[in-house]
């Protein structure tokens, strides 16, 4: 489980502090489906990278599974995310060089693993690119290298995936996709999935979304019935021929990039 309390996030830019979060307090079960949502500059990114580990609050406390994160020096820090934590973000980062099995195995070289191509093949397989493994980055779609990256995510059998924007270099069709196997991951092996978001088509996927303003949240709901309806909606919008997914959905397209 997750426990933020008081999570305060302040940058030196010049002269000035910028206060990214003020005093947030969250609470992230194990199991659950979240979504972090708000304009450009809400805080959302720097409130993510802290629950990952990749950052330090200002002030307050962060638990996982009980453990002072604040307490733990750079190395022990490393040794949380690779154990603990899987990481999707939009951008991919895949190396060029390589195939798909070995990007996926790439991290359980650090875990002493043994058999990381045989494992980096079942990852590969739990999101649908068996016919792939041995593809480039450049020899694949977006929807594909997004796969990939969540293949890696999954290689380390973490407890908790971690996801910035996953959609959002991303066309409608492939967002659903990728959405669609979250969905799986979450309600059929019990993954705990939190990500960014500024897309409220993409966050009504998840069964509750928190949303920031100016370094706060504003709310903290609770999205089961929205949840459902979405994922029932989307399917049978995607099986018909030229129809617009968010038109369906409600709202017009949100823009891809903050």
């Amino acid at each position: 489980m997750i426990r933020l309390k008081g999570i305060s996030k302040v940058y030196k830019v010049g002269s000035e502090n910028v206060h990214a979060l003020r005093g947030i307090d969250l609470e992230l079960q194990d199991g659950e489906f979240m979504a972090i949502i708000g304009p450009s500059g809400s805080g959302k990114s720097t409130l993510m990278n802290i629950i990952g580990c990749l950052d330090r609050p200002t002030d307050g406390t962060y638990e996982l599974d009980g453990v002072n994160i604040g307490k733990l020096n750079d190395s022990q820090l490393a040794t949380v995310r690779n154990r603990r934590l899987g990481f999707v973000f939009q951008s991919f980062n895949l190396l060029p060089r390589l195939n798909a099995v070995d990007q996926v195995a790439m991290p359980l070289s650090y875990r002493g693993v043994t058999n990381r191509k045989q494992v980096a093949r079942v990852a590969l397989k739990l999101v649908g690119l068996e016919n792939r493994m041995h593809h480039r980055p450049t020899q694949l779609s977006g929807g594909q290298q997004q796969r990939v990256a969540i293949a890696r995510a999954l290689v380390g059998n973490p407890a908790i995936i971690l996801a910035d924007e996953p959609t959002g270099a991303l066309d409608t069709k492939t967002s659903h996709d990728v959405m669609e196997i979250f969905r799986r991951l979450n309600e059929e092996r019990g993954v705990t999935i939190a990500f960014v978001t500024h897309e409220r088509d993409i966050a009504a996927y998840t069964r509750r979304i928190v949303s920031l303003l100016d370094g706060e949240i504003v709310s903290d709901e609770p999205n089961a019935p929205v949840y459902r309806q979405n994922v029932e909606t989307m399917s049978h919008v995607l099986s018909q021929p030229g129809q617009n997914v968010r038109d369906s959905v409600g709202g017009p397209p949100a823009p891809r990039s903050e």
